[in-house]
């Protein structure tokens, strides 16, 4: 994986406000493609990206954004904005280029380092510089192939790749189109997806759950036979979780994403947060041509990891039908014992390695 830098940054904030400052005699007040903002209020919410990236990395944010907001005066011209823009855009290069090997810092589409937070950066520029355009009337822009593959191989390794990588940007942006593949009505990008072998996995977060279970992507390429029937039930229990407030990122659906074509295979997820004792069920379904191939397994061993490295979680429990004989297997290869049964159901756990 190429790492994106602050000189990337740069590139992209000259691409940026090049393109920018060659319209600003026009009227940014009318609103920007595809957005319900203003290609004004799009210009600054691209400085407050920017200077919020930046934050995040300089205060190593643990939890949330850093509380302040970005603002342009009253009265600021789209020549001031292309200004403000250029600025902003140093500081997070400099931010970038000022971060240590280890510094991390929390984004709602996962922790990332300098890099992840770089690419964020480029792809805010990028992408609301096609809108900004599109809705003054300038259509055509293209933006630097180099970075747009940069910030694919970084933020979106969910997304099949084409030959074209500013026209896969669009797509996997729900800005464009693509041969052989439904227009994104959902996306989002993964700094930080649990990675398995042969697979990457990546959360369904409520927005994308609720696609899913209207009938949507997700924001995924699924192979031919997805997503299955258990996989759109699911993501409506996520919906459901989000409006009854007990969702918790994090412990929800995951996507599971075959790394050798990046096509979903099915989904893999905790049924809810852990609970007082710090245990938690997890719950999978995998399309039919993926099945015995041993992607479960994979991603069971992952997401149980993953489950465990965080303090005070004791047990990971799943139940599996008496005759789901390849679940079972899945199960045992995967650390989990049989714990009792009942009405047909057998119930596993595994608990938490002891020091």
């Amino acid at each position: 994986m190429t790492t994106t830098g602050a000189q990337d940054v740069d590139k992209a904030v000259s691409l940026t406000t090049q393109a920018l400052r060659d319209v600003a005699h026009l009227d940014w007040g009318v609103r920007a493609a595809g957005l319900d903002w203003s290609c004004y209020d799009t210009a600054v919410h691209v400085a407050g990206d920017f200077t919020a990236y930046a934050a995040q990395l300089t205060g190593r944010a643990k939890s949330s954004y850093v509380p302040f907001e970005i603002t342009a005066d009253p009265g600021t011209t789209p020549e001031g904005l292309v200004e403000v823009i250029t600025a902003t855009g140093g500081l997070l290069s400099a931010a970038v280029r000022a971060a240590r090997p280890g510094d991390r810092a929390w984004h709602p589409y996962g922790s990332a380092g300098a890099d992840g937070f770089a690419a964020m950066g480029i792809v805010e520029a990028l992408l609301h510089t096609h809108d900004i355009l599109a809705g003054l009337g300038v259509h055509g822009w293209e933006a630097c192939p180099e970075l747009s593959a940069q910030v694919l191989d970084r933020l979106f390794p969910h997304v099949p790749r084409g030959n074209d990588a500013w026209r896969t940007l669009l797509w996997a942006t729900g800005r464009g189109e693509l041969p052989d593949l439904p227009r994104q009505t959902a996306w989002r990008w993964y700094a930080d997806p649990v990675p398995a072998e042969g697979l990457l996995l990546c959360e369904i977060s409520p927005a994308l759950a609720a696609d899913l279970a209207a009938g949507g992507t997700g924001g995924f390429a699924w192979t031919a036979d997805g997503p299955a029937d258990g996989t759109r039930i699911g993501a409506g229990h996520a919906v459901k979780a989000r409006e009854d407030g007990t969702h918790r990122p994090g412990w929800g659906a995951y996507a599971l994403v075959r790394t050798e074509d990046r096509r979903a295979i099915g989904a893999m997820g905790f049924h809810a947060a852990p609970d007082a004792e710090g245990g938690a069920e997890i719950g999978y379904d995998l399309v039919p041509s993926a099945r015995g191939r041993g992607f479960a397994t994979h991603a069971l061993k992952a997401l149980t990891a993953w489950a465990f490295a965080h303090p005070g979680f004791t047990e990971l429990r799943a139940v599996v039908a008496e005759d789901n004989t390849p679940s079972h297997a899945v199960l045992a290869r995967a650390g989990f014992e049989a714990v009792g049964a009942a009405d047909g159901q057998v119930r596993y756990a595994v608990r938490a390695p002891r020091d």
